[in-house]
């Protein structure tokens, strides 16, 4: 059985990303290469953030993850979401970085894939994430960049 991960927006948007050739290029080579080891999963909120996106990118977002497997935004993952908020983990205005991990904790995704350095991919704040997920009785995925699942 494949390892599962869930490609959060950022990574998404390092594939078109002209202005960070460094992550642009590992993620293409990745994603063209590698991704297809893994059971890899989108989000409806992923679609939204990419409907959001200025022409012409947005239509090559689309396209890239129109072949992933959707999750749903369902009501516990909110709830999951809400308790990243209201035990500090996430400031209320970085919610959509909170339901990308309750999406991936609830789906119970191996990997969460992200280049978002400052929320997500933060040592100090996936051990908090790994400490609340614990004491509610959920997953915790790991949340890790593209360049972390490169083969050598």
């Amino acid at each position: 059985m494949k390892l599962s991960l869930y490609l959060e927006t950022s990574v998404v948007g390092a594939y078109l990303d002209n202005g960070e050739p460094f992550r642009r290029d590992l993620t293409i080579r990745w994603w063209e290469h590698e991704l297809s080891e893994y059971q890899a999963f989108s989000s409806v909120l992923v679609k939204r953030e990419i409907e959001l996106v200025a022409e012409p990118h947005r239509t090559g977002y689309l396209k890239l993850i129109k072949p992933l497997e959707n999750l749903e935004l369902v009501e516990e993952v909110a709830i999951l979401a809400d308790g990243y908020i209201s035990r500090g983990i996430f400031h209320r205005k970085f919610i959509a970085d909170a339901l990308h991990v309750a999406i991936a904790s609830f789906y119970k995704i191996d990997y969460l894939v992200t280049w978002n350095f400052g929320h997500l991919a933060n040592v100090r704040k996936q051990a908090r994430i790994k400490l609340f997920n614990t004491a509610a009785g959920f997953f915790s995925p790991v949340i890790v960049t593209p360049e972390f699942l490169v083969h050598s």
